[in-house]
């Protein structure tokens, strides 16, 4: 059997993100990233691929796409059932339309550059300083801890909270229009839900939202377990493509059983060992 090498030197512009390096330019970078972090718990890495690279990556996503699973349902920002004690106005009563995939971490083999991205020894280290976290750990979800969100024309993700602590994306291809980032900074912290302040984004109080455009190639480190988000319907045929990196701030943490199947498509042995197993008291 052959060994498939992919270099992620080849991929990444070293020139404006050494990251790989101890020099000034990284610890420039890593300073402004931080910054950010800590402003509003999102940092934007424009064009950490290199342009010329991109179609490599469209090239696996289209290989891959064909094992997403695709989810057409109604989910609360919790992905919980409904509450019926509770007020209609309730965020865990608030259910939005879902459709998107996607491709579970299992379906990328050796040859993946998305999996050497994430296994590339500089990388995680990276993105440990820029989020200035001591408990830091890749996702052990042999199913999550880097996948493929793909999602098509009238698609998008509704106002959600990660289940992961701490979630890296990789823009890979826009759809013609919409798929605009918004989300609403730290709105809960690892104790407390902040209902009231949920309940005001999801009344689309702009004041406490902000948008990002990813274009392809834009690496996004965020918060995206206590900062409420969401992806803005999709227009137009060509299908949006994200590649997701995720991390935690335990060692073993996992999916639980409902959001697996309903994410993956598929409960794994570890999902049922490990449920429960998580860092902070949220409801989710």
């Amino acid at each position: 059997m052959s060994t498939i090498f992919v270099s992620v030197a080849d991929f990444v512009d070293l020139d404006r993100y050494p990251i790989d390096r101890d020099c000034q330019e990284r610890r420039d970078l890593l300073t402004s990233a931080q910054a950010l972090i800590n402003a509003d718990g999102c940092a934007v890495l424009k064009g950490f691929v290199r342009a010329e690279k991109i179609a490599e990556l469209v090239t696996e996503c289209d290989r891959v796409e064909k094992f997403g699973h695709r989810n057409f349902t109604r989910t609360n920002p919790y992905f919980l059932p409904d509450r019926e004690d509770l007020s209609s106005s309730h965020p865990l009563r608030r259910f939005y339309d879902r459709s998107n995939a996607f491709v579970p971490a299992d379906n990328l083999g050796a040859d993946s550059i998305l999996r050497a991205i994430f296994d590339w020894p500089a990388f995680s280290p990276f993105i440990k300083e820029v989020l200035q976290e001591d408990k830091f750990f890749p996702y052990a979800d042999p199913l999550a801890d880097v996948v493929v969100n793909l999602a098509e024309e009238g698609g998008g993700f509704p106002w959600h909270f990660d289940t992961n602590n701490f979630t890296v994306t990789l823009a890979i291809q826009n759809a013609e229009s919409g798929g605009e980032f918004e989300f609403s900074p730290m709105v809960r912290s690892l104790t407390e839900e902040n209902y009231e302040k949920v309940e005001r984004v999801l009344d689309g109080d702009k004041s406490m939202i902000k948008t990002v455009i990813l274009e392809p190639g834009d690496l996004q480190i965020f918060k995206g377990r206590y900062s409420l988000h969401r992806v803005a319907p999709l227009r137009g045929k060509r299908k949006r493509y994200v590649a997701i990196f995720s991390y935690v701030s335990e060692p073993g943490m996992v999916s639980s059983p409902q959001r697996a199947k309903e994410l993956y498509g598929r409960v794994l042995p570890i999902h049922l060992e490990r449920a429960g197993l998580r860092a902070d008291e949220l409801i989710d």
